[in-house]
């Protein structure tokens, strides 16, 4: 197994780590540790996690090793912000938007998986399923640079997310998510119902983390 392979291993098995929260917010690790952890030399795990924390997931000390990165409800709110700007200007701009036939069928079949999973409240499915949904989807923009940039605020995004969501009472409304009747709006060409969709998902994130807000500078505000 070549290192560049092992480095793509040890990234994702990690990133997955944090999205289920079995790594949370603040811990602390280092390469020796991780290397350990998998059996490996610490080169390629050095370099797995300089990768995720170029992608905001990890902060890296030089005397103290890595450790996952806290995001705030200001941080989250802000995400959302830049995922919104980004996609509408995107989206009411006259890039074709209608993608038919074989081209959908998986990203259709993402939709399906991560409504099941948001209807059965099976948190740990609807993340990859909904990451699945987007990176696809967000590939018939026919910009890489756009698409990688989306992913990475999605996944921040869920980072946030996870802990708060497997005890919120948020989870019904957040979680109910309109993946279908996008899939739906995109395959027909329907500009007007995409954007609908979209702000609509935004709306909803936006306000949940306005609220998160005010719980958090009141708790800032008492102490």
């Amino acid at each position: 197994m070549t290192r560049n392979t092992l480095r793509r291993q040890i990234s994702g098995a990690l990133r997955d780590e944090v999205l289920a929260g079995r790594l949370p917010s603040g811990k602390e690790f280092t390469v020796k540790q991780i290397a350990e952890q998998y059996g490996v030399s610490a080169t390629p795990v050095r370099e797995a996690l300089f990768d995720l924390a170029s992608q905001g997931l990890l902060v890296s000390d030089e005397h103290r090793g890595f450790q996952v990165r806290a995001f705030s409800a200001e941080d989250y709110r802000s995400i959302v912000q830049a995922r919104a700007v980004i996609v509408e200007g995107v989206f009411s701009g006259c890039h074709p938007i209608a993608v038919r036939g074989e081209a959908m069928v998986s990203v259709r079949r993402r939709a399906s998986e991560a409504a099941r999973a948001a209807k059965g409240g099976d948190l740990d499915v609807l993340i990859g399923y909904d990451l699945r949904f987007w990176r696809e989807l967000s590939a018939f923009l026919g910009n890489p640079n756009i698409s990688d940039f989306l992913a990475t605020l999605r996944v921040q995004g869920w980072v946030f997310l996870v802990h708060r969501l497997r005890t919120s009472a948020e989870r019904n409304r957040l979680l109910w998510l309109d993946h279908e009747a996008l899939a739906d709006a995109v395959t027909s060409g329907d500009r007007a119902g995409v954007l609908a969709i979209l702000r609509g998902y935004y709306a909803r994130e936006q306000e949940w983390a306005e609220r998160l807000l005010a719980v958090e500078r009141l708790a800032t505000d008492g102490r």
